[in-house]
């Protein structure tokens, strides 16, 4: 039972019928021992509550054999025997789930309450030591014996007393709803056996602390029970006291404040000035107004607004509410700049800001035509730049945007782990901000920007989640233009935004990502495009920002090419700028010093200003040689030559591969040899020579990694030389995966490839027949000075590379020459 469910019975009871009451209890006599000292008695079990000795209580009675014992006792002018569950809980009444030790009591008259039974007013007199617990004919009886609580007086006992009242004093000097007259009481108590059942009875413990002092039969140990349970109590009070005095300050301090602050808007209304609060929000309501925003944002600003005006300044909820506001109204919803989708315009743009990159224009001026022709056009394509670093396209992104005439907006992806960075964070938290993808429309100030997401395949994930799963959303059209954010919570339009995303390779997009974009490759520079672009735009950028005239200092081509060759090693331009503005600064120190500098950089200057080289270049074979073979590789700097070297010994058919290569290209290795062995006879290779013979291959540089299945025909190629002892021709270079039945398939990389072996004066390129489609992407020159060969079988590489068995080389005939003739050897590249 509740304090609050006994607040009608004690106004009736506690009122002016208090003292007679109490006096019907007390006139109610003892029960009288048998003559074993034995009492029996009613018994009245108790579920909730324990009754002590001494104790006036008042009692809820719901059973109905409990109301036969009290009417029983009444009538009889009996006490009763109070006993007390070990379980609570349990419903039905069982003689064995009582405790030991019981309270003999005095039972008032029953009282009909409103909304309850039955009640009435106990009084505990003795304890009781249980029996037997049996039944009668219509509730329980008990038999038990009286306890003789005694103790000797000790300075021990003394001290304890002592205490414990000192305690008390303090426990109600704290406790709201004690009297304060209870400690004069308590302390007016001679009999000392009393005095831990009054103070027990004075404060709220345990149900299972109420049975353990019910229990206890020795009246010291239970009055230094009564000592801690009270100790603890007071601690409790005196810090709830404390917080109460603080919660009580700060209110009296805030009362104090809204009045001043009302007396100061009073002063400030006769004086005719406003309040800043109020001002602030007639300029949130003014700029709500003149934002015109669409129905579902203008309404939750309103709302929110709304809010705010009904707010105290001081609020804590102020900050959070008038930060939301002024994001919705800080975001474009419907500012939006005009496209120039004039594509003449755009080719010029593109074409004067950016040398090559033909496939990714070609791309963007399809766009914007298409936009041209289809104003309305819903659907946005998110493209996809792919390609090295230094390849142009951050900047290429900045010129289509200056073509459009739209804003330029750029989010850089690399690192990112938390989903939260694009969708933003719940109202809920502290210092929540939408997401970054809102963030960066805020900065771009219209709704329709090109949107930059850079480094794509540099997001990561963990266990706050995966942002690539969260850009799904972003980059799909079919969804983002009910774009929401966390922070947000409504719908955002990014279907009028232009996403361009870029990446350095293709495997670190999730192919759920890579699947809404279209990919434009940007393969990487090839050395005539990369000295096109250090004319038309480093070398000037770099003269400018080193404090040098455009026309102070002149840069050859052969200084370019040097530098490209020897002290960069890049597909993209990045690395050629830096090596162009450390020759321009020390250039320009020498005139700052008033020293003499030189106005032509040679390429005998260069490594004067650069140092020695920092990369050297592989160079072609100087004579045809057996067993060594010249493959042309697709490298990160862009194209390169890389000989393949095959040599035999006596042993027993092992085949040894070296110069660091991966799995693919000495599965290649095993698959030459193969086709090889399959061909002996008609190589005129005998058999046996295989289980005599170990093959030791090398591809030279071992330090560099090198994997792939291009060089499959130049390593068959080579082996097969040294077994045939027949030379390959020095001057060409060859490309190609073949199989186990000598069949030729097609690689990647032409075009870097083909101008790699023009750098290094080679005549001719072996091809895959299948390739032929790649060389419209070669540069002319290169195509022009050699002879491309394409192939479907080994039988023809074999023919084109393999010199006759003891037969001088002859040089492959110049390509010029060969046009003249009407039926050339070889069929020519296009």
């Amino acid at each position: 039972m509740t304090e609050k469910e006994w607040y009608p019975f004690t106004d009736s009871i506690y009122g002016e019928d208090l003292q007679r009451r109490t006096e019907e209890l007390e006139s109610i006599p003892d029960a009288i021992a048998d003559e074993y000292g034995l009492i029996t008695c009613p018994v009245l079990p108790l579920r909730d509550v324990i009754i002590l000795p001494h104790m006036l209580s008042p009692l809820y009675i719901g059973r109905e054999e409990t109301l036969s014992a009290i009417e029983e006792a009444q009538t009889e002018n009996r006490t009763m025997i109070a006993l007390a569950q070990r379980d609570p809980d349990m419903e039905q009444i069982d003689p064995d789930n009582f405790l030991p030790v019981g309270v003999e009591l005095a039972v008032g008259p029953l009282i009909s309450m409103p909304n309850i039974t039955n009640a009435t007013l106990v009084q505990g007199r003795r304890r009781l030591e249980v029996e037997e617990v049996f039944q009668g004919e219509d509730f329980l009886y008990a038999r038990a014996r009286p306890v003789e609580e005694t103790f000797e007086r000790a300075a021990g006992l003394d001290a304890l007393m002592r205490n414990v009242l000192r305690l008390f004093e303090r426990f109600v000097g704290l406790a709201p709803n004690v009297p304060d007259e209870a400690y004069g009481y308590v302390a007016g108590l001679d009999d000392y056996t009393w005095i831990a059942d009054m103070i027990a009875s004075a404060f709220s413990i345990s149900l299972e602390e109420q049975h353990a002092l019910l229990t206890n039969l020795d009246p010291v140990k239970r009055l230094e029970h009564v000592h801690k349970l009270l100790a603890w109590e007071v601690e409790v009070l005196q810090v709830d006291h404390k917080i109460h005095e603080q919660v009580r300050k700060v209110t009296e301090h805030g009362q104090r404040e809204n009045y001043l602050r009302e007396q100061l808007k009073v002063i400030q209304e006769e004086l005719g000035d406003t309040d800043p609060w109020m001002r602030e929000l007639g300029e949130l309501n003014s700029r709500l107004e003149a934002a015109k925003l669409p129905e579902e944002p203008n309404k939750v600003a309103l709302k929110e607004l709304n809010r705010l005006t009904h707010m105290a300044p001081m609020s804590p909820e102020v900050g959070v509410i008038r930060t939301f506001i002024e994001w919705i109204l800080d975001l474009p919803w419907t500012e939006k700049t005009d496209d120039n989708l004039d594509v003449a315009h755009a080719s010029l743009v593109l074409d004067e800001e950016h040398y090559g990159l033909p496939k990714a224009k070609d791309r963007i001026l399809e766009y914007i035509a298409v936009l041209n022709l289809q104003p309305k056009r819903s659907r946005q394509p998110i493209l996809c730049f792919v390609g090295a670093p230094g390849t142009g396209k951050t900047s290429l992104g900045k010129s289509i945007a200056k073509a459009l005439g739209r804003n330029f907006a750029r989010l850089s992806l690399g690192g990112v782990r938390d989903e939260a960075e694009i969708r933003g964070h719940r109202r809920t938290y502290i210092g929540a901000l939408p997401g970054r993808i809102l963030q960066t429309m805020r900065r771009a100030g219209s709704i329709n920007p090109l949107f930059f997401l850079d480094e794509v395949d540099k997001l990561g994930s963990d266990m706050r989640g995966d942002p690539a799963a969260a850009l799904l959303e972003v980059l799909d059209p079919e969804q983002n233009n009910t774009f929401s954010d966390h922070y947000l919570e409504m719908p955002y339009d990014l279907s009028k935004v232009m996403f361009i995303t870029t990446a350095n390779t293709r495997r670190g997009i999730p192919w759920a990502l890579l699947d809404r974009m279209e990919v434009v490759e940007f393969p990487g520079y090839i050395e005539e495009e990369k000295i096109e672009i250090a004319r038309r735009f480093q070398i000037k950028r770099q003269l400018e920002e080193s404090g040098l005239g455009e026309d102070e200092v002149l840069f050859t081509e052969q200084a370019l090419k040097r530098i490209i060759r020897e002290y960069t090693y890049e597909a993209g331009v990045r690395n050629l700028e830096r090596e162009i503005g450390r020759v321009s600064r020390k250039i320009a120190r020498k005139k700052a010093e008033g020293k003499r500098f030189p106005t032509r950089v040679s390429a005998k200057a260069v490594e004067k200003f650069l140092g020695p080289a920092q990369f050297i270049q592989t160079e072609a074979e100087r004579q045809d040689e057996v067993g060594v073979a010249t493959a042309l590789a697709w490298t990160g700097g862009g194209g390169d030559i890389m000989p393949v070297e095959v040599l035999l010994m006596e042993g027993k058919g092992n085949l040894t591969i070296t110069g660091n290569i991966g799995d693919i290209m000495e599965e290649s290795a095993q698959a030459s040899l193969s086709y090889l062995k399959s061909c002996a006879r008609k190589l005129k290779v005998k058999i046996d020579v295989f289980e005599k013979t170990d093959i030791h291959l090398h591809i030279p540089e071992g330090a560099v990694p090198k994997d792939g299945p291009s060089a499959g025909i130049t390593i068959a190629t080579a082996i097969i030389s040294a077994f045939t002892g027949r030379m390959v021709r020095r001057d060409l270079g060859m490309t190609g995966e073949v199989t186990l039945r000598g069949r030729v398939l097609p690689v990647g990389g032409v075009r870097e490839k083909v101008t790699a072996a023009y750098r290094a004066e080679l005549r001719a390129v072996i091809l895959p027949e299948r390739n032929q489609k790649d060389l419209v992407d070669v540069p002319k020159t290169a195509l022009a000075n050699l002879k491309i060969i394409p192939v479907s079988d080994m039988a023809q590489v074999l023919d084109a590379a393999l010199l006759p068995k003891k037969t001088t080389a002859k040089k492959i005939a110049d390509p010029k020459q060969a046009a003249k003739k009407s039926q050339p050897p070889v069929q020519p590249g296009v």
